[in-house]
Formats: structure tokens, sequence, C-alpha cells
């Protein structure tokens, strides 16, 4: 995997956050970071980003379980990305297993794919 984000997935990445960042709907914005986040795994900045996010959601929302699991998941999203180890189509969520696999949604596969 390419030491930087290719512009297609860039492009999905940032659409993904700006909208987690302006749904007014708490599902919608779990939605869109659960998607930024799959876009994100191959690369240590961007996936540390999104679980970033992610616990600043979980602490607007008052949820202790999902912040504590950001919490973690922010300390071993670089690490993990750096050296290709990371769970693809994982949403990054504290309710789905660090290492558990998840089948990636067509149109997100396809910005992977390039």
């Amino acid at each position: 995997m390419s030491r930087t984000m290719p512009a297609g997935v860039r492009t999905a990445y940032a659409a993904e956050m700006t909208a987690a960042r302006t749904a007014p709907d708490p599902a919608d914005r779990w939605r869109h970071l659960e998607r930024a986040h799959i876009l994100s795994q191959p690369w240590p900045w961007p996936h540390t980003r999104n679980h970033v996010a992610m616990f600043g959601l979980a602490l607007r929302l008052c949820d202790r379980r999902e912040a504590l699991g950001q919490v973690l998941r922010i300390i071993v999203a670089a690490p993990g990305s750096a050296l290709g180890r990371y769970p693809e189509g994982n949403t990054g969520r504290a309710n789905v297993p660090l290492t558990r696999p998840m089948p990636l949604p067509d149109d997100l596969a396809a910005v992977l794919a390039g």
C-alpha cells in the first residue's frame, strides 16, 4: 500500500468525515465515521484521526464504553496501519472486536480499488 492516500480515497474519506461532523442525527454521524474508518485503515494518520473523531463523538454523547474503546484504538491505529495489520472492513467501533475483518461495502471497495 502506498504511503500516501490516493486522491480518490482521500476525497471519499474527506466527504465522510465532513458528513460525520454535519449530520444532525448521531446514528448518521456514526455511520459516516464507520465508513471513513474503513477508507482510512491502510494509512496511519487518517486512521488515527478517525479514531480521535470517534472518541470525540463518544464523549459528546456521554458514551463511556465507546470512549474507552476508542482510547485503545487510538493507541493501536497508527502502528497497525504502518505494519499493514488491520482487519479490513472493520467499522472501528467499540462494539466490534479489534481484529474482526468485516465485508467491505461495495462502493467503498470500489474506491479503495482505485
